[in-house]
């Protein structure tokens, strides 16, 4: 009989992930995670949260790449794994524990397998505005931590080609660690555009964290005022920013599945 390890496939804002309990954690759990995300040869996703008990939360869940690598946060995987423990235990507000610390996410609105939620993403971390040098010449940005790091590029339109761009900045020798990138245009003071390019993954049709980052810059820049819509390639979402940063936005479950080992 073959082995096999059952998952859960969900989407927030196209941003999609796969939710599997750490109880079936192979021994190579980055290099299973790196097969399994493969989008021709697994299931295909941007990523895997594995979730493990933890004692101050509802659910500890440990962020793995699609590539192996591993992220402290996704805002996005986190509503996914929110929607997740709702459909499996009920209740209408989940705590997650994160390798970018504790996050609340409250249940907004349900139908079937379809649930918005508001997620405190907690203090972000605002740098000011610098520049670094690339192949082409220089680009500017801010930098912003959400838990974990990002640089935000503002730009009058999104240029063919962005996404070599945005690889050279994210491996950029200022960043020892890399970086998460967005490249945001700005509509209005309640409205901006983002794309999204992820350490480990690379361009994403959405980013909670990025959202919240994007989001975050362009109000302290005074480009923008909370509470912002972001609107990405997957859909919009809705940041505000009151000393701590609120994230709402969707997540949809997929399917389930067994993945053969």
């Amino acid at each position: 009989m073959t082995a096999s390890i059952p998952f859960t496939k969900a989407s927030a804002c196209g941003n999609d992930f796969l939710i599997i309990d750490g109880m079936h954690a192979p021994a190579d759990l980055l290099g299973f995670t790196r097969r399994i995300c493969d989008r021709n040869m697994g299931v295909g996703a941007d990523g895997v949260e594995w979730l493990f008990p933890a004692p101050d939360a509802d659910i500890r869940a440990r962020l793995v790449n699609a590539d192996g690598s591993e992220a402290e946060i996704s805002g996005n995987g986190t509503r996914c794994v929110a929607a997740h423990l709702v459909n499996e235990r009920g209740g209408e507000q989940v705590v997650v524990r994160t390798g970018a610390g504790l996050k609340t996410c409250n249940l907004l609105r349900r139908e079937g397998n379809a649930f918005e939620f508001e997620t405190c993403m907690g203090e972000p971390q605002v740098g000011d505005e610098f520049s670094i040098k690339l192949a082409f010449g220089e680009v500017r940005g801010v930098p912003v931590s959400m838990g974990n790091p990002h640089f935000v590029v503002f730009v009058d339109g999104f240029n063919v080609g962005w996404q070599a761009e945005a690889a050279e900045i994210g491996k950029h020798h200022d960043f020892k660690y890399g970086i998460n990138v967005e490249f945001v245009r700005i509509v209005s003071q309640q409205e901006i555009e983002v794309r999204f390019f992820e350490r480990g993954v690379g361009e994403t049709r959405s980013s909670g964290t990025g959202s919240c980052a994007a989001a975050v810059a362009s109000i302290f820049t005074k480009k923008a005022q909370s509470p912002v819509m972001v609107d990405a390639v997957g859909g919009p979402q809705v940041v505000r920013w009151e000393g701590e940063v609120f994230l709402r936005g969707p997540a949809q479950l997929i399917c389930r599945g067994e993945f053969f080992v």
